[in-house]
């Protein structure tokens, strides 16, 4: 496995110390009618650097990478490619400009060979005119050495991807968009939905698309996984940037209390604890004491004397 602890420095050394950034957002803001999605939110972007994303749900996160991957305008702000200023118009835009989303449902037909999802849309054919055909035997083979320059051992392309774990789909779906000459990988929640083991194995292929030369911006909200290989964090609360800080800048300890509201998840303890004490106190001081307290203090008279009972 790769090093996930290289810093933000080392990786804008390899990829060349004063180039402009691969992707570049500035004080970026989405409108929905009368609902403002974003916020002045700003994102870089270099080769051979992670920038992780991290937000809660409803925090702005789905309304980036649409934004990234052209499925939407952006009203405020400006997007950057390469240093140029640009306002993609679709999917397709930004993929001929070398920007990959692989999205948390990852799109693939599950009964179809993994060579057959590899190669979707863009299948390699031979011969012409009537005689044009698939070329099988080049695609299975393409996708075979595709997924071994990534590290991934996977003899048969021919079984359907369905059939692999959520990992492996995962980690095809890196290696599709390496080999088709992505320069920026955008990872939608790619550890979301797997155990501990099958996250470990996609972070360090996510690590390998980064070591390739690759700028990767991994949207995620558990800090856990984005501390072990990101290089940059921003930090997203309700549309806003709550944050942005490099590698060295912070600890997990910090980056999870930022990304959980930090004060606020400091109030919710407090009230949780104050509500511990009431159960285990039932009857704090001034209030009612139970039935049995009453007879023993001489029932609402309790507070007199004893020789005072006979009056």
């Amino acid at each position: 496995m790769t090093d996930g602890r290289r810093t933000a420095g080392d990786g804008a050394a390899a990829a060349g110390g004063g180039e402009a950034p691969l992707l570049e957002l500035t004080g970026i803001g989405k409108d929905y009618g009368a609902v403002r999605a974003l916020e002045g939110v700003s994102l870089t972007v270099r080769a051979g650097e992670i920038t992780c994303v991290l937000g809660d749900n409803g925090a702005g996160k789905s309304t980036l990478i649409k934004i990234v991957s052209g499925l939407h305008r952006h009203d405020a702000g400006t997007y950057r490619i390469g240093g140029e200023e640009v306002v993609l118009g679709s999917p397709r835009e930004a993929l001929d400009r070398g920007i990959a989303t692989v999205h948390q449902d990852l799109a693939v037909v599950p009964l179809m060979p993994v060579w057959r999802n590899f190669f979707l849309g863009s299948e390699l054919t031979r011969g012409r005119g009537p005689l044009r055909r698939l070329d099988v035997r080049a695609m299975r083979a393409t996708t075979r050495d595709a997924l071994l320059r990534m590290g991934i051992d996977l003899h048969d392309v021919d079984r359907p991807i369905g059939t692999l774990s959520g990992g492996q789909r995962q980690c095809t779906a890196i290696a599709r968009a390496v080999h088709f000459g992505a320069k920026v990988l955008v990872l939608d929640e790619p550890t979301a939905a797997l155990g501990v083991k099958q996250a470990g194995v996609v972070l360090k292929y996510v690590a390998a698309a980064r070591d390739a030369g690759l700028g990767v911006v991994l949207i995620t909200h558990n800090p856990h996984h984005a501390h072990l290989v990101g290089d940059r964090f921003v930090l997203l609360k309700r549309g806003t940037m709550a944050g942005s800080h490099a590698r060295e800048e912070i600890s997990l300890e910090e980056l999870t209390r930022q990304m959980a509201g930090g004060s606020e998840l400091e109030q919710i303890g407090h009230e949780l604890e104050r509500a511990s004490l009431r159960r285990r106190d039932p009857a704090p001081d001034g209030a009612p004491e139970p039935d049995g307290e009453q007879a023993r203090g001489g029932g609402p008279g309790g507070g007199r004397n004893p020789g005072e009972g006979g009056r």
